[in-house]
């Protein structure tokens, strides 16, 4: 009888048998093992199969017996446990800045690490649908290009938009093409950003990536970075990644919110115990319209000690806002 094509790939095929149809709670017996492999167009004996099982051993995989009058076998362990692509694709199904469309993709891929069973755990595991998504589908490739240019210490050209009422994109600049030196990518507030050295201000910036087009890697090398910039010092001072002059602020704060302190600001920020149920840290912040909405959400449990320009500002904002429920002009 000629042999079938596919006989060469008898090993390999018996490798996706067993990451596909087994787990510790799912075996296979060498006849299951037999009649799986003849869907394939494979045929094999029974010798044939124990001496591949232990050839796939010294390969690597972790093939363990079953203790039961007809023996099966399963794989016991692989490069990711379930709880762990439990994780992976609730991360990916939650992430606003990849699109529906590709985060089904995603999951799918990841549904292929684990075996069939395993799987469907991870269907019911995660909801994508209604979830808030970007509307931007190159982003996933955007973030790539960005990597690139970090890596290979280049600059990047860009367009940038935002949405108008009707949700069309509105590019900024009437579609000018800018050009910046990145130095990191920033996860913050469920968004990634470019933060680059942009030479048309001539200063650090930050772009959310699902906001940026048409980016081409550039030959020009980057702008050196300023000396001691540390992009994570950077994005634990600016707030939801809004731009805005850097102050050295206090803060007093009720004892209740050491928690969201040590959260936003990290555990070596120093904490001065003031006494009656309060305490005070001293940060540099870029103070901007988010950074006093940041405060403002904690209500009489939050204050500005100083500077007094701050404290100004919190005051011109909360009158502002008395007006406009007041019914005043």
């Amino acid at each position: 009888m000629a042999k079938s094509p596919n006989q060469k790939l008898k090993l390999l095929y018996l490798s996706r048998i067993l990451q596909e149809r087994t787990d510790e709670e799912h075996s296979l017996t060498v006849r299951q093992m037999i009649e799986a492999l003849e869907e394939y167009g494979i045929s094999a004996e029974r010798k044939s199969i124990y001496d591949d099982l232990e050839a796939l051993r010294l390969f690597g995989l972790d093939i363990a017996a079953t203790q039961a009058k007809s023996r099966g076998y399963f794989l016991a362990n692989r490069e990711f446990e379930l709880p762990e692509l439990k994780l992976l694709a609730d991360a990916v199904a939650s992430s606003k800045f990849i699109t529906e469309k590709k985060s089904n993709q995603l999951i799918k891929k990841i549904e292929g690490l684990a075996s069939n069973y395993e799987a469907r755990q991870l269907q019911r595991q995660v909801f994508v649908s209604n979830r808030v998504k970007t509307m931007n589908e190159k982003v996933y490739y955007n973030v790539d290009a960005v990597h690139q240019a970090i890596s290979a210490e280049r600059q990047v050209s860009f367009c940038y938009f935002d949405y108008n009422t009707a949700k069309e994109k509105v590019y900024r600049g009437g579609g000018e093409t800018r050009k910046a030196s990145p130095y990191a990518l920033v996860w913050d507030d469920e968004n990634y950003y470019m933060v680059a050295y942009y030479e048309k201000y001539e200063t650090i910036a930050q772009f959310r990536i699902d906001k940026m087009e048409r980016i081409s890697v550039l030959e020009e090398r980057c702008v050196p970075r300023p000396a001691g910039f540390d992009a994570a010092v950077y994005s634990q001072r600016i707030f939801s990644m809004y731009g805005g002059e850097e102050e050295v602020v206090r803060l007093r704060f009720d004892d209740s919110l050491i928690g969201v302190v040590l959260d936003r600001f990290g555990k070596d920020v120093p904490v001065e115990k003031l006494g009656g149920g309060s305490f005070a840290v001293r940060v540099h912040v870029a103070v901007s319209p988010t950074f006093l909405g940041w405060l403002f959400q904690f209500g009489g449990r939050v204050s500005v000690l100083s500077p007094q320009s701050l404290i100004d500002r919190m005051r011109e904002q909360l009158e502002t806002v008395t007006k406009l429920y007041s019914g005043e002009e």
